[in-house]
């Protein structure tokens, strides 16, 4: 009987995954324009950052290492053009446009603590005495 159970069990369970409705697939997202330039930019920001680590441990000299950093430069800003040209600048929402347009509020004193009143010498984010955010 158990048996039986475990057969049945393990044959509906291969019918309900070999017999899937392509209707019950969710659809594939469309590629983006500019996948492959964002991969290639992603890229050149590593082989920035590995240029200059390779310049500070003093394996580059500095003309190689300015030619090398110039010409990737010149090669991220060409594929930041590209995808610039592709894919044109989002237009702002109606809120943000509302709060470009709206008046700045009036700075508060980021040098002293809303919370328990500690002053300080610079503004901080929060506050040395009572570790609250100092921003309210």
């Amino acid at each position: 009987m158990v048996v039986t159970a475990a057969v049945a069990l393990l044959f509906g369970t291969i019918l309900f995954t070999l017999f899937v409705r392509a209707k019950d697939i969710p659809e594939t997202p469309a590629p983006s324009p500019t996948a492959h330039l964002d991969l290639r930019k992603a890229q050149i920001y590593e082989n920035l950052r590995d240029l200059q680590f390779e310049f500070r441990l003093g394996k580059l000299s500095d003309e190689d290492y300015q030619k090398t950093k110039l010409d990737l430069q010149r090669e991220l800003a060409r594929v930041l053009a590209e995808i610039d040209a592709i894919q044109p600048p989002p237009e702002p929402k109606p809120a943000q446009a509302k709060a470009a347009a709206a008046p700045a509020k009036p700075q508060t004193d980021d040098r002293s603590c809303p919370h328990c009143g500690a002053k300080f010498a610079q503004p901080m984010k929060f506050c040395g005495q009572c570790g609250k955010a100092m921003a309210s």
